[in-house]
């Protein structure tokens, strides 16, 4: 008689076992501890620069676009994202998960710099702000959504 012939002639049992691997493994997993959770922070630095009395246009074109450029080269950028109304232009830089927010920071000023020759003398120095958005791993809220068909 193999092992498994024991199982087959008494189903109940093998549903018992069954039941009971299940629940061990159950109390197993929330019996684990955790020792540490991850610090996730996401950096986003905001290039506000004014030139008063300028079109969007104007405002696309000699400053959004070379501050762009230069600034999508610096290092641990993750993605741009630019509007330009009527005398302001504003571009965020989205930095890549994890990268230090200082030294993110320095590259894009000195992006900036670099560029400051390009834009009109009349407009005023851009503004660098950044912003960190910090959170723990436990703390992170997670939303499930589910969807269920219309019923007719």
């Amino acid at each position: 008689m193999a092992f498994t012939d024991i199982f087959i002639k008494r189903p109940v049992l093998s549903v018992v076992v069954s039941l009971l691997i299940l629940l061990i493994g159950l109390k197993a997993a929330t019996s684990l501890g955790i020792r540490q959770y991850p610090k996730l922070s996401n950096t986003v630095i905001t290039i506000t620069t004014a030139y008063p009395g300028a079109s969007p246009d104007l405002m696309q074109g000699f400053i959004t676009q070379p501050i762009e450029q230069a600034v999508a080269s610096a290092e641990g950028v993750d993605y741009i994202t630019s509007s330009s109304v009527q005398g302001t232009s504003t571009i965020s830089v989205y930095v890549k998960l994890n990268v230090e927010p200082n030294f993110a920071l320095t590259e894009v000023m000195s992006k900036v710099n670099q560029v400051k020759y390009l834009i009109p003398k009349e407009a005023n120095d851009p503004v660098i702000v950044k912003s960190i958005m910090a959170s723990l791993g436990k703390n992170c809220p997670i939303c499930l959504n589910f969807c269920l068909p219309a019923s007719s």
